[in-house]
């Protein structure tokens, strides 16, 4: 009977939960923000519009909201917490002492002061984007990761740090956060402890212009991963280009028989060379060593033929020539082992027993 009375007059209960908050507008124009309980508000012609926000989602999002701070602006200040941010600056909005959410730059949200209580810390972005380290776990245990990038960096690693492509810093091993502002940001890892290279199957003209296989290695370590990620895009493959060339160098200097007397080493101007360009790039170089030779096929042929023969000739040989010819077949035998020389060899060194 009151409802029909009340609605007669021209009137409508409102009933707002204890979790609720409810924006009313009559008419077009703003009425109030209505607290839990009941509200009798007059309704005559239809235009009472009742907008309702629960408190479970604590950011006040509305159409009206700009609005209706700049028309009841004694209400909003009574319900609502604005967090604003300058252009060179990000907001934590912590919730009962929660992290809730992170403003960007130029940013702009309201909350309902009853869903707080609420707290709100500034951070600068004008000398760093690194997310301070106080807030690095928490952020990392939140549903945020959408406003800040993250890099891990290992032990025995560096991380270079470029913003819209320029170098800015250097990182150590551990977590890095860095606010998501608009600015490009990305890190590369450069592993600083000792590796080796290797550089396989080169096939190189000797000084009496035959072709041999080697294959070659080295050890370095990156001293200065700044001037390594800065003078070269992959300073990986500079120093694999520059160990070709001074093995080429090298090898083109020398004969066969100077090749297979002695496993040789990088010629030492190569050397101080490849040392000399790679640490201009921030590397330092250790031992370079030639692992293997392998000789072409018609030469494993020839030279297996002149192992048999040496053998069978044994018994008749000058001792001092059979001795000479069987050093040379031994030494050929050990770098041809995979092509079954093997035998040959031990058949040899029991001859010259």
């Amino acid at each position: 009977m009151m409802k029909m009375i009340e609605r007669a007059l021209g009137y409508e209960r409102i009933v707002v939960k204890e979790n609720e908050r409810a924006l009313a507008l009559l008419n077009g124009r703003f009425v109030g923000i209505l607290e839990p309980g009941e509200h009798l508000m007059r309704n005559r012609r239809k235009g009472l519009v009742v907008e309702r926000h629960s408190l479970v989602r604590p950011e006040f999002v509305s159409e009206y909201r700009d609005a209706l701070i700049r028309e009841m602006p004694e209400a909003s200040a009574v319900h609502f917490t604005e967090v604003r941010t300058a252009a060179d600056e990000v907001a934590l909005v912590f919730r009962d002492s929660r992290l809730y959410a992170v403003q960007k730059p130029d940013g702009h949200a309201v909350f309902w002061t009853a869903a707080g209580p609420w707290s709100v810390e500034r951070v600068s972005v004008v000398d760093t984007l690194a997310v301070p380290a106080k807030y690095v776990k928490r952020l990392k245990q939140t549903a945020l990761k959408d406003t800040v990038l993250a890099f891990e960096v290992q032990d025995g690693q560096v991380g270079v740090l470029y913003v819209d492509g320029d170098l800015v810093s250097t990182l150590g091993p551990g977590s890095h956060l860095f606010w998501q502002v608009g600015s490009r940001v990305s890190v590369k890892l450069i592993d600083t402890r000792l590796q080796s290279l290797e550089v396989t199957g080169q096939d190189v003209l000797t000084r009496d212009r035959v072709t041999i296989r080697v294959n070659v290695s080295a050890e370095y370590r990156v001293t200065d991963p700044r001037k390594a990620a800065q003078s070269a895009k992959d300073y990986a493959e500079t120093f694999y280009r520059a160990l070709q060339l001074a093995f080429r160098k090298t090898i083109g200097m020398r004969s066969l028989d100077q090749i297979l007397e002695d496993k040789v080493t990088v010629d030492a101007e190569a050397a101080g060379t490849v040392r000399s360009e790679m640490a201009a790039l921030g590397i330092e170089v250790g031992e370079i060593a030639l692992k293997d030779v392998i000789l072409p096929g018609e030469m494993r042929e020839i030279l297996n033929q002149v192992v048999a023969a040496v053998t069978v000739a044994a018994p008749t040989l000058p001792r001092s020539t059979f001795v000479a010819l069987a050093k040379s077949a031994s030494m050929v035998a050990r770098l041809t082992v995979h092509n079954g020389t093997g035998g040959l060899m031990n058949e040899i060194a029991k001859l010259r027993d």
